[in-house]
C-alpha cells in the first residue's frame, strides 16, 4: 500500500497544472512544491521552489506556530507578529475590569515592560520533518484492527516521540497523512516563555467584531506581536526575569511597499484540520446534524454568559476570549451549512462515489477496493451513531471544575503506569501544559457564570431521549428528566458551595495527589470524576475501537482514491492536519454571486465611513483624524488613492492559517492571513475556485497603525523595513 501510495501521489504531482482555478486549490507539504514549480514560476514565485522544502532555510525558517494559530520572527530578537485574534487570549488574561487592555491596546515601551502571555502559550519551531511510515505501519500493525491496531499505533508513535525528545528543548508530534496511509515526524524546538509585546485596542485590531467577521469589504487591523524569550544559555525555558530574547536563525522582512492586484502571493502556516476526501453518510451527518445542533448549543451559550456576565463587569472580561471564539465558529458554521446547500456538496460528492464505484468495478483487480469501501461505510454508520451520544455527554459534564477535576483524577491513575504506557496527554512532557490549563482557570472563571452555562446545557441534554443520555452521569449527578434549569442550577448549588477547586493552589495541588486520595475525597467535583470514571473509560475504549478500524479501511480507501484521481490527471494533496502548509496564488477580487463585487483593496476612508462611534464601529479619535487628513505617509497605494487595510486573494486556507506570512514574490511579508469570505468556509469539507476568498491585514496597515496611531517606533526600528515593491 504504502509504496502505491509514493508512486501515485509523484506521479499526480509531475502533472502539469495547467488550470487556473485547479493550480489554487491545495495546502501543500513543502516538500511538495519542487513538483508544482512550474505553476509556482508561471504564478509569479522568484524564490526557488526547491528552497522552500528546507525548513530550517529562508523563509520557512522564520515561520512557526503557536499551537492554535500560525506566526512569524520579524526580528533578530525573538519579535514574533501574528494575528491579533491569536493573541487576544493573552490580552485578556492579562487585563481587568479597571485595567482593560482588550479595551485600549497594550504596548510594551521596554523590553522588562513586556509580560507573559497567557498560561500555556507556547513558540514551536519546525526544525526537522522525515518520514516514520514504516516504524508505524509495520507488518504486525498491518494484520490488526480495532482497538489493537489503534494501540499499536498509538505505542510506535510515542517510541518515537521519545527517541525524538531526547534532544533537550524539543516537543515532537507524529502526524498522519492521506487518512494514515503514512506518517511523518515533526519536530519543533519549544519555546516555552513568550511575552506579549504590543496589541492595538480591539477598536482597530478587531474593528467591525463579529458583524464583519467573515464579510466582505473588511477593515480589521488582525496584527499583534509576542516575543520569545530563553534561557541565558539559549536553552527553552519557563519565564523568567533573567531570560534574554531567543534569536532566531532566520527573520522576515516586512514590506512597506507591499501588493497590487494580480499580483502573486503565497502562504506559509499551520492550517487546523479539513475533511476533503469525507465520505458522503459523513458530510450528511456534519451538515443535517452535527453542525445544526452545535449552532444552537452555541447560541444558548452565548445568551447565557451575556445575561450572566454582564459588559463592564469583571466575569464578562473573564469570558471575552470564549464569547469571541463562539461567535465567530457559530458564525462559521452557519457559513458551511450555507456554502454546502449552494454549492450541492451532498449531491456533488455522491456523484463522486458512484463515479468511483464504477472506476472500481471495471476491473477485478480493483474488487478489495470495493470491499475495503464498502467496510468503511459500515463503520461510518456506528460512528455516526456514537457521534451523537458523545456530543450530548460531552456537553453534559462541561462544567468547568468537573473538567478539571476529571483531568486530575485521570493523571492520578496515569501516574501509576510507566511514562511510556500512559495514555497521550497524561505523559511527563505534558505535565506543563496540564499545570498551565489549571492556571488559566484563575482569569477565565468564575462560579456563577459557569454554573449558569452548565445549568443550561443540562436543561437540553435532559431533553434527549434516554437512548442519547448517560445513565451513569444522571444518576450520579441526581439528574431527573425534565428538570428545568432553575432546578438543576439548584441541584449544582452544593456542588459550587463546598468544593476548593475554585482555588488555584488547590487544584495544583491535587496533581501529586494518588489515586486512593481522590477516592476517599469529599469534594463534590472530584467525588463525581470519580464516580464517572468506569463509564468514561468505557467509552473511550469503544472510540478507540472504532478509531482503529476506521484507520484501517480509511487508509485502503485513500489508496483507491488517489490510484483513481490519477488516471484522470488530479493532483492528490493530503488533507490539512496542523503541519506546515504552503498554498499560492494572486490578490484577486471576486464575485461570489450575481450582482456582488469585491474589489481587491479596502481602505482607510472605510474605517471613516463605517465608523458610528459605538462598539465595534468606534475607531480612535486619533485614528480618524489622521485618515480625514489624508494622512497617509508614506504607506498610500497609488492604484487606490490611500492605504490599503486589508486585501483578498484566491489563496486555499482554513482554520489554523490565521496568522500566517502572507508573502511577495520575493518572500517578503506583505500581510497576516486572518479569515476568509463567508462564502468560503466550507473549504473544511470542499474547495470552490469561485467563490474561495481569503482576506489578509495589509503590513501597509500595520506599520500605518503602528506609526501613526499607537507610535510604536521602538519595533518599528526592531524591524527590517523594505520600502520597494
Amino acid at each position: 500500500m504504502k509504496s502505491l501510495i509514493k508512486a501515485t501521489t509523484a506521479f499526480c504531482l509531475s502533472l502539469s497544472l495547467t488550470n487556473t482555478a485547479a493550480a489554487k486549490e491545495g495546502m501543500w507539504t513543502p516538500q511538495q512544491l519542487p513538483d508544482i514549480a512550474r505553476d509556482l514560476r508561471k504564478t509569479g514565485l522568484k524564490l526557488k521552489p526547491a528552497a522552500l522544502t528546507d525548513l530550517t532555510a529562508f523563509p520557512m525558517g522564520a515561520v512557526i506556530s503557536l499551537g492554535g494559530c500560525s506566526a512569524s520572527f520579524v526580528s533578530e530578537t525573538g519579535l514574533i507578529v501574528t494575528n491579533h485574534h491569536c493573541a487576544r487570549g493573552s490580552v485578556q488574561y492579562n487585563s481587568t475590569a479597571e485595567n482593560n487592555y482588550l479595551e485600549n491596546g497594550f504596548f510594551a515601551q521596554t523590553l522588562q515592560d513586556e509580560v507573559p502571555a497567557a498560561p500555556g502559550s507556547r513558540v514551536y519551531v519546525t526544525t526537522q520533518f522525515s518520514d516514520v511510515s514504516d516504524q508505524i505501519l509495520t507488518p504486525e500493525v498491518s494484520s490488526l484492527n480495532g482497538l489493537e491496531r489503534y494501540e499499536a499505533i498509538e505505542t510506535a508513535k510515542k517510541s518515537i516521540i521519545k527517541d525524538c525528545e531526547s534532544d533537550p528543548g524539543h516537543r515532537c508530534q507524529v502526524s498522519a497523512f492521506y487518512g494514515g496511509s503514512s506518517y511523518k515526524l515533526i519536530k519543533r524546538l519549544e519555546i516555552q516563555d513568550v511575552r506579549l509585546v504590543y496589541a492595538p485596542a480591539d477598536a482597530i485590531g478587531k474593528y467591525g467584531g463579529d458583524i464583519d467577521n467573515w464579510q466582505w469589504p473588511r477593515h480589521t487591523g488582525d496584527f499583534a506581536f509576542y516575543r520569545a524569550y530563553v534561557a541565558p544559555g539559549g536553552a527553552p525555558a519557563l519565564f523568567d526575569t533573567a531570560n534574554v530574547p531567543f534569536k532566531p536563525k532566520h527573520v522576515l522582512k516586512v514590506s512597506a511597499g507591499g501588493l497590487d492586484d494580480g499580483d502573486f502571493v503565497m502562504a506559509a502556516g499551520y492550517p487546523g484540520r479539513t475533511q476533503r476526501y469525507r465520505r458522503l453518510a459523513e458530510i450528511k451527518h456534519v451538515f443535517s446534524w452535527s453542525y445544526p445542533t452545535w449552532i444552537d448549543l452555541a447560541d444558548l451559550r452565548i445568551a447565557t454568559i451575556e445575561s450572566a456576565a454582564p459588559e463592564g463587569s469583571d466575569a464578562h472580561v473573564k469570558y471575552a476570549s470564549l464569547l469571541a471564539g463562539l461567535n465567530n465558529y457559530s458564525k462559521n458554521r452557519k457559513g458551511q451549512i450555507e456554502g454546502a446547500r449552494r454549492t450541492r456538496l451532498a449531491e456533488r460528492r455522491a456523484d463522486q462515489e458512484a463515479a468511483f464505484d464504477a472506476w472500481a468495478k471495471a476491473e477485478t483487480a480493483r474488487a478489495p477496493y470495493l470491499e475495503a469501501v464498502k467496510q468503511l461505510d459500515t463503520l461510518i454508520d456506528m460512528d455516526v451513531a456514537a457521534d451523537k451520544q458523545a456530543f450530548w455527554d460531552g456537553y453534559a459534564q462541561s462544567g468547568r471544575l468537573l473538567s478539571a477535576a476529571k483531568t486530575l483524577y485521570r493523571l492520578a491513575k496515569e501516574r501509576g503506569k510507566p511514562d511510556g504506557e500512559r495514555e497521550a496527554g497524561f505523559q511527563e512532557r505534558d505535565l506543563a501544559f496540564i499545570k498551565q490549563g489549571l492556571e488559566a482557570i484563575e482569569r477565565r472563571y468564575e462560579n456563577s457564570v459557569d454554573k449558569a452555562l452548565w445549568a443550561a446545557l443540562l436543561e437540553r441534554y435532559l431533553a434527549q431521549p434516554a437512548t442519547i443520555r448517560n445513565a451513569a452521569f444522571d444518576t450520579a449527578l441526581g439528574l431527573t428528566p425534565g428538570a428545568n434549569k432553575d432546578e438543576i442550577a439548584a441541584l449544582l448549588s452544593p456542588l459550587y458551595e463546598d468544593t476548593q477547586l475554585n482555588q488555584l493552589d488547590t487544584r495544583l495541588g491535587w496533581m501529586e495527589a494518588d489515586a486512593s486520595q481522590f477516592e476517599t475525597s469529599e469534594d463534590p467535583f472530584i467525588k463525581l470524576a470519580v464516580a464517572l470514571y468506569p463509564s468514561n473509560m468505557a467509552k473511550e475504549r469503544a472510540k478507540k475501537d472504532r478509531a482503529g478500524a476506521l484507520q484501517r479501511e480509511r487508509a485502503q480507501y485513500m489508496e483507491a482514491l488517489i490510484a483513481w484521481k490519477n488516471e484522470s490527471g488530479e493532483a492528490v494533496y493530503p488533507d490539512a492536519n496542523s503541519t506546515l502548509r504552503v498554498t499560492y496564488g494572486t490578490v484577486l477580487g471576486g464575485s461570489p454571486k450575481d450582482g456582488l463585487i469585491y474589489e481587491p483593496f479596502t481602505r482607510l476612508e472605510g474605517i471613516l465611513a463605517k465608523d458610528s462611534g459605538a462598539a465595534p464601529f468606534n475607531a480612535p479619535k486619533k485614528q480618524l483624524d489622521l485618515i480625514s487628513e489624508a494622512d497617509y505617509g508614506p504607506y498610500a497605494l497609488k492604484s487606490i488613492g490611500s492605504v490599503p487595510v486589508n486585501f483578498l486573494t484566491d489563496l486555499d486556507s482554513t482554520g489554523g492559517n490565521s496568522g500566517s506570512a502572507t508573502f511577495n514574490r520575493h518572500g517578503h511579508l506583505v500581510g497576516l492571513l486572518f479569515d476568509g469570505t463567508i462564502e468560503s468556509v466550507n473549504s473544511d469539507w470542499d474547495f470552490d475556485a469561485r467563490t474561495t476568498r481569503t482576506i489578509h491585514v495589509d503590513t501597509r496597515y500595520m506599520l500605518w497603525v503602528m506609526e501613526k496611531v499607537d507610535k510604536a517606533e521602538r519595533l518599528l526600528n526592531e524591524m527590517t523595513i523594505v520600502r520597494k515593491r
